[in-house]
């Protein structure tokens, strides 16, 4: 992982214990984060990475079920 730029050492903080600690994506995602800040960058690159290494078949699963439900 690489992060770059201006306050990048501000960033590393919260994925540094994440990964020190074992805490996963989930609960990076479901911590609060003040609004807009450069903390709330770590959420939004969590989601990011969660949604480009989503499984394919999980997503074309899911997307045939919602449009059966539909």
């Amino acid at each position: 992982m690489a992060i770059c730029g201006v306050h990048a050492g501000d960033l590393l903080a919260e994925f540094t214990l994440a990964m020190k600690h074992g805490i996963g994506l989930n609960k990076i995602l479901g911590a609060i984060h003040p609004y807009p800040t450069l903390s709330e960058a770590s959420k939004m690159l969590a989601g990011v990475w969660r949604k480009n290494h989503a499984p394919a078949i999980v997503l074309h699963f899911l997307e045939r079920f919602h449009s059966w439900r539909r």
